[in-house]
């Protein structure tokens, strides 16, 4: 009951987090603005995340706040920002800082999940539980696609009105579980440096900044991929990124409970490297809506993994904080990649812009084979 209620506000929570990417070609004709100015609505998100994450960090916010309380407060936050946004604004000027701070607030979201599920699960099942966990990030991030025909206003508010009930679930439904250390941890703003000090925790890191330097770039730009293609947008994208994705993080935290770690996120991670090098040969054919479904799928199946991974070689005082800086990082990694990724796009066409992706995998699959030595 609670790792549902937990995973449900994942969903609802995180709907305002590509609201905006929904929405964007409508916004490119009725406020006028260009491919890259566009950019910001979704990478000014990104770097409020990742500021928000940090000041989370420093102050072990996740560790030292009770985590029901903490979500909802944020979830509703975000959903306030994207209702404002959706109500009142009409232009950049505006949107930008408010996407900014939607970012903010989402730090208190997904992070903070992470380390509620991980406290309701055993080890032995920890890599299945955070795998359902990051499969309710999935579609929840994947949600506004479905509501991507209506007008964008609509679009937000509606993203908007899911996050607030995600606030209403986290309030009434959500507590933290026995198997994480539950005693309210001291103040230590250095553990985040300490933890990289350490092997272990280092090279899992290390692997999932691998795998966030593909993930949210495909995720943001592949609508645009599609459309050049021409293949449909919307429901596409929801069922490639979001269903597929969402069956991924199933297998992948399967694999991870059954097969080990190190082996789930390698072949997670070889399957999506592969993808992204492969992307144009699989452009414009018949084969490209199936192609990206085992894409979405391989690409988010091993966050889970590496989320699992951390909990379990962290100090048990500062998961909460091991997790937040892992997620800082990673999603400041997002912001470089989700810009670069139309540059290289204008200079060689849609077709082969993600093969800028393809060092992210092999990084990350190379970190996580050491970890096994």
């Amino acid at each position: 009951m609670r790792r549902a209620a937990i995973a449900l506000v994942q969903v609802l929570g995180l709907a305002v987090w590509f609201s905006m990417s929904a929405v964007v070609p409508s916004l490119r004709v009725e406020w006028g603005i260009s491919a890259g100015a566009a950019v910001w609505l979704t990478a000014s998100v990104q770097l409020g995340f990742v500021v928000g994450a940090v000041g989370a960090t420093v102050l072990n916010l996740a560790d030292r706040v009770r985590p029901h309380l903490l979500i909802a407060c944020c979830s509703a936050a975000g959903a306030a920002f994207t209702l404002v946004l959706g109500l009142f604004v009409n232009g950049l000027a505006a949107a930008i800082p408010l996407r900014f701070l939607t970012g903010v607030a989402l730090a208190g979201v997904y992070p903070v999940g992470m380390k509620l599920m991980a406290s309701w699960s055993e080890t032995r099942t920890r890599g299945r539980a955070l795998g359902v966990l990051i499969g309710a990030l999935t579609l929840g991030s994947a949600l506004p696609h479905v509501f991507g025909r209506l007008p964008w206003r609509e679009v937000l508010v509606a993203a908007a009105l899911i996050a607030f009930l995600g606030a209403v679930v986290a309030l009434a439904f959500v507590r933290p579980g026995p198997f994480v250390s539950g005693t309210t941890a001291q103040l230590n703003p250095r553990y985040a440096v300490q933890m990289f000090r350490e092997r272990k925790p280092r090279l899992v890191n290390l692997g999932y900044f691998g795998h966030m330097w593909e993930l949210y770039a495909l995720w943001t730009w592949l609508p645009t991929f599609l459309l050049s293609s021409g293949e449909p947008v919307g429901l596409t994208v929801f069922l490639t990124m979001g269903v597929a994705g969402f069956a991924g993080c199933l297998a992948g935290g399967w694999a991870a409970d059954r097969f080990g770690r190190a082996p789930a996120a390698v072949g997670a991670l070889t399957v999506s490297g592969l993808c992204c090098l492969l992307s144009p040969l699989a452009w414009g054919t018949p084969l490209l809506i199936a192609f990206c479904a085992v894409w979405g799928a391989s690409v988010i199946a091993d966050s889970g993994v590496f989320s699992a991974s951390l909990s379990e070689v962290a100090d048990p005082r500062y998961v909460g904080t091991a997790l937040t800086a892992l997620t800082a990082v990673g999603f400041g990694l997002t912001v470089v990649s989700i810009q670069l990724v139309p540059l290289l796009a204008e200079v060689v066409t849609w077709r082969y812009a993600f093969l800028l992706l393809v060092p992210g995998p092999v990084i990350g699959a190379l970190a996580m084979l050491r970890t096994r030595s």
